[in-house]
């Protein structure tokens, strides 16, 4: 959780910053995350001794500040603006820039931090659900939904090596929520914390739709949840990502899913075969159009 964030400007780029961030530090302290301001001359240097604080996000102007943060293990969002455009912020020690600050709000601050910093985005909750940003720790709780073969009979396995899936989700982290924001994502019981499946909006090869993936594990089947949480999707779908229309591709002879697509909204289009190894597997076409309003 952001619990601090700290400015760090040049002084002569001649930008009166107070003015510029006002509403942004006025956000901040409104989400009681700290806020120190100040403009540091160029020939300055931090203190070698300063601490990489858990919980602060720096921001500088400052290539050279920047390194010097980097260096120290802090999290870094690199500032640019009309007066510091020769300044170069490149390397993986800043996967963000932010290129209008004062257009920005303690969220977004805060999802930047929690990037840098390693740690799962919130996506949203229901009343009985929660969906976050699926970690390396969830895997095992994977491997308990997946080893049921009511699960797999319909969708692919996971990984017989637990190092090779664990890997797959590191990756997946950095390119697909570093890349687009969202994906597949953990889907947690609110009263227990238990880790129930997976769901999410993710692409799929030679398609031009979003497509709705979900898996709830056995033990919380045909209790709602699914309907739940792939209703929360579609909504958040709709008004955080600004997709209208979302596909879902479902193996024949999985009425299960098909009745929850349809009482989702999805309207069957069509049946189409996909490549799954050797033979084609005939999958069912539905697609999602959001209301208006």
């Amino acid at each position: 959780m952001l619990q601090g964030v700290v400015f760090l400007f040049e002084k002569d780029k001649n930008i009166d910053w107070e003015t510029r961030l006002a509403a942004l530090r006025t956000d901040l302290q409104r989400n009681r995350i700290d806020c120190v301001f100040g403009e540091i001359p160029i020939e300055s240097r931090l203190p070698d001794n300063m601490p990489a604080k858990s919980g602060m996000l720096y921001l500088s102007d400052s290539a050279a500040r920047c390194g010097e943060l980097a260096k120290q293990q802090c999290c870094v969002l690199p500032c640019r603006h009309e007066g510091n455009r020769a300044e170069a912020f490149a390397g993986e020690s800043y996967p963000y820039v932010a290129e209008k600050l004062e257009e920005m709000d303690a969220e977004s601050l805060e999802m930047v931090y929690r990037r840098l910093a390693g740690l799962p985005w919130d996506i949203l909750e229901t009343r009985r659900c929660r969906l976050r940003e699926t970690t390396a720790e969830d895997v095992d709780a994977f491997y308990q939904i997946y080893r049921e073969p009511d699960i797999t009979a319909y969708m692919e396995d996971l990984y017989e090596d637990r190092n090779e899936e664990i890997a797959y989700v590191q990756d997946y982290i950095r390119k697909v929520y570093g890349f687009y924001g969202y994906g597949m994502w953990t889907v947690l019981e609110r009263e227990s914390g238990l880790v129930i499946g997976r769901a999410g909006v993710s692409w799929r090869e030679g398609f031009d739709l979003p497509e709705l993936g979900f898996v709830i594990g056995v033990p919380w089947q045909r209790r709602g949840y699914a309907y739940e949480i792939c209703s929360g999707i579609l909504g958040y779908a709709k008004e955080e990502l600004g997709m209208s229309r979302v596909q879902a591709l479902v193996v024949k002879g999985n009425e299960r899913s098909e009745r929850l697509c349809r009482k989702l909204g999805f309207v069957k289009q069509r049946e189409i075969d996909l490549a799954d190894g050797a033979l084609p597997v005939t999958h069912s076409l539905f697609i999602w159009e959001a209301p208006e309003g």
